[in-house]
């Protein structure tokens, strides 16, 4: 499979030379050339195999310049460190709705996914052809801390993650700043995710920069973290009773990711009823969806539930591609006018096939915690804020039954807001019960690009 440019001017690539390059050269993002069809057969036989199995069966296609057996032992590696032995288990919260449980991971989030196989496919990668890399990333919350556990120690990466300074929640920075690793740089941004996102964008599109210190990526613009991610819509829904029984899927939603793979696996073949974008106030996708197709930028607001508190979402530009005909003239004129005008339109043609795959719902905070309180009362599951905004979103558009609400964060990854709620306050696992008496390591910097590439050079040379 070859990987092209959702701008077009960048060239095609092979998976694992898209692994490393992470955003294109152009300033676009990779994305298979053809979508590799995902038969009724083969889901039926995904219903019966482990997540590790499942995973290596499903990315194999898009990573055809892999061995086969080098995928599946990377794949066994990377989720022996979970803690459930399904990955990631469905739980009945009850009228006809599940929770996709994917914070079984070192890091109690969804991120840990795709990040523990991408940590293998680095290693397996930069081991072969002999390079090291630098990975810059930038995290609104939980991104960060994943990637900083997949890649820590690992001789031939060093890791800088960009975070919004005091715009994540303690649990979330502590797993960023107590990592006693050389390789391993946290640095806060006075500013917001899309600050750091954009800082993170700007130093790939430096290409001397870019090239001098071999950077790649680890957040979601990266095909491989999206890949890994199709892997749980498809065992979720095969448990389900796919291909025979449609179900939908309701995913809490900041930088798209989560949801374009979701996206992905439906165009392969997966069979969905509907795929709800769940929003917080900072509401840009619901807007985009909901409305008329316009795509505009506003404040970002912080909210209890942070890992979406975004308004610009990077995987976005991946669906922009296909609603475009795949034209990569036409989304890069889009993407110049979002940068240039803080927002774009999108024709009725274009619209029409974005709803034709997607519905949307914005929750507000009072609705958040309230759902996080009816929930613990109605089934006595726990739930973080982030997972509470899909949950409403799945009740109040009410889909067909079976709804898999995706549940992206363990609930003592914000146990400020789940106490708040209902009252009960969440402990951490056992492995990181001393996080709040680890001594915590990072540096502030100013939402500058050249003070963030000047510390990475320091902290290189200093190496």
């Amino acid at each position: 499979m070859r990987y092209i440019s959702t701008r077009g001017q960048a060239p095609e690539l092979a998976f694992e030379d898209v692994l490393l390059t992470g955003l294109a050269r152009d300033g676009g993002l990779y994305v298979p050339d053809a979508w590799p069809p995902l038969a009724p057969e083969r889901i039926r036989t995904i219903a019966g195999l482990s997540f590790a199995d499942a995973a290596a069966e499903l990315i194999a296609p898009f990573a055809s310049d892999i061995d086969p057996e080098a995928l599946l032992r990377m794949s066994h590696e990377a989720y022996a460190r979970f803690d459930h032995q399904a990955v990631a288990p469905l739980r009945e919260l009850g009228d006809g709705h599940w929770l996709l449980e994917l914070f079984h991971g070192p890091t109690l989030a969804f991120k840990d996914v795709a990040m523990q196989l991408l940590g293998q496919l680095f290693d397996h990668v930069l081991r072969q052809r002999g390079s090291r890399v630098t990975i810059v990333g930038a995290t609104s919350g939980d991104t960060g801390s994943a990637a900083i556990e997949a890649c820590r120690d690992r001789a031939a990466i060093d890791v800088f993650i960009l975070y919004p300074h005091n715009r994540v929640s303690e649990v979330q920075r502590r797993q960023m700043t107590t990592v006693d690793a050389g390789n391993v740089h946290a640095i806060a941004i006075e500013g917001t995710f899309d600050d750091c996102q954009a800082l993170v964008k700007a130093m790939f599109n430096d290409h001397a920069f870019r090239d001098r210190h071999h950077l790649s990526a680890v957040n979601s613009i990266n095909w491989a973290r999206v890949v890994a991610q199709i892997v749980y819509y498809v065992t979720a829904a095969a448990a389900l009773g796919a291909p025979e029984r449609r179900v939908s899927f309701a995913v809490p939603t900041g930088n798209f990711g989560c949801a374009y793979a979701g996206y992905a696996a439906a165009r392969m073949g997966l069979p969905m009823e509907r795929l709800i974008v769940a929003t917080n106030r900072n509401d840009i996708l619901h807007r985009f969806f909901d409305g008329g197709g316009s795509y505009r930028t506003g404040d970002v607001h912080a909210t209890q539930s942070p890992s979406m508190d975004i308004q610009v979402a990077s995987n976005f530009e991946r669906l922009l591609f296909d609603l475009a005909g795949r034209d990569g003239a036409t989304v890069a004129g889009w993407m110049a006018e979002l940068a240039g005008e803080g927002g774009f339109r999108v024709g009725n043609e274009a619209l029409a096939e974005a709803r034709r795959w997607f519905a949307s719902h914005r929750v507000d905070e009072d609705s958040t915690t309230e759902t996080i309180r009816a929930v613990y009362e109605d089934s006595g599951v726990l739930v973080d804020p982030h997972t509470a905004v899909a949950v409403r979103a799945a009740r109040e558009l009410a889909p067909p039954a079976p709804v898999v609400v995706l549940g992206t964060a363990h609930p003592a990854k914000f146990p400020d807001a789940v106490e708040r709620a209902t009252g009960v306050r969440p402990a951490l696992p056992a492995h990181m019960a001393d996080l709040y008496q680890r001594d915590e390591r990072f540096a502030v910097l100013p939402n500058e690009l050249a003070a963030v590439q000047a510390h990475i050079a320091t902290a290189q040379a200093d190496a």
